[in-house]
């Protein structure tokens, strides 16, 4: 990901039972740096097709604003994580893996940072992106991470990790640290302080 006068493209990966936490708290982290300074994001959603999506559990439905094949080129992908039961599945499944796995792996080989929210990482653990890196996850997804990844060096007890192009964080909320980190990387310490008060929000 390199620094442009542009606003920075966000894609926001959703899929079938993604965990809502997981999307919109980071999401709504770009949201409000829009808010407090105008068109330094252009964030959006993104899936394998405009179909309608089920969050977990079928609790809502939300329509992707792009699909893989006509969305802006990502400098950022954010990739919510679901419950490790469905990220299991994924894993065995070859449709995802042809689509999401494989779209996500050519958008981060072309240089956007691969920002992965609690079992989100794992849905990419078949992959050999975390190879060499420190990672993280969700504490209840750390040792099937650590077998999936054994070139990878997964950490416990941190909130997230950055190393090269790749964020990993823990669990749900942790989605939420990770969005500020970047913002507060990308605008500044006072941005990322403000949307923390904005959201009464304490790391």
């Amino acid at each position: 990901m390199t620094t442009t006068n542009r606003p920075l493209n966000v894609a926001f990966i959703i899929f079938d039972q993604v965990e809502v936490l997981d999307l919109n708290g980071p999401l709504d982290v770009f949201v409000k740096a829009n808010v407090l300074k105008p068109n330094s994001y252009n964030h959006y959603l993104v899936s394998v097709t405009k179909e309608v999506v089920k969050t977990e559990a079928n609790t809502t439905q939300i329509v992707p604003q792009y699909s893989f094949e006509d969305c802006p080129t990502p400098d950022i992908i954010v990739l919510p994580g679901a419950n490790p039961d469905i990220v299991m599945n994924y894993l065995q499944d070859e449709y995802f893996q042809n689509t999401y796995t494989s779209w996500i792996i050519n958008q981060h080989q072309q240089g956007a940072l691969l920002f992965t929210v609690c079992t989100g990482s794992l849905l990419m653990s078949n992959t050999d992106v975390f190879d060499g890196l420190e990672i993280t996850t969700h504490f209840m997804a750390l040792e099937a991470l650590k077998q999936a990844t054994p070139k990878a060096k997964v950490i416990t007890g941190v909130r997230y990790v950055h190393q090269d192009t790749v964020l990993t964080t823990a669990g749900i909320t942790a989605g939420i640290d990770g969005a500020l980190y970047l913002v507060s990387k990308q605008l500044g310490e006072e941005m990322g302080q403000t949307i923390a008060q904005l959201f009464e929000y304490k790391s």
